[in-house]
């Protein structure tokens, strides 16, 4: 009977360190993929970040690129309204001109009807 039961032991320890190995082999595997998958995250974060640094740089550039078009634009404007002012003092300048110049004909036809 002892010989069966140390048979038996044997047969079992036998059965643990399979199931061990299977464990230790399984777990080497978990960690593997793990490691893979931490890696392949790493990576696309890295991707990502780098995608939304890109997008950014190019909003930068486009940003800028529109301050800089409504700047000139608001040059543009100012300069438009400085002309319109000087082109409607040149009228009310001709208008008076016109006014005296009229006046002065009439003087004339009055003392040339005389």
């Amino acid at each position: 009977q002892l010989h069966l039961i140390t048979s038996e032991k044997n047969e079992l320890v036998r059965s643990l360190e399979m199931v061990q190995n299977q464990l230790q082999e399984k777990e080497s595997e978990i960690r593997t993929e793990t490691s893979e998958y931490k890696d392949r995250l790493l990576q696309a974060e890295k991707e990502h970040q780098d995608a939304l640094t890109e997008a950014n740089r190019k909003n930068e550039v486009e940003i800028e690129a529109c301050h800089e078009k409504i700047s000139s634009l608001e040059h543009f404007i100012n300069s438009q309204k400085l002309e319109i002012e000087h082109l409607k003092s040149n009228k009310e300048q001709l208008n008076n001109s016109l006014k005296e110049a009229n006046q002065a004909l009439g003087e004339l036809l009055k003392t040339k009807v005389r």
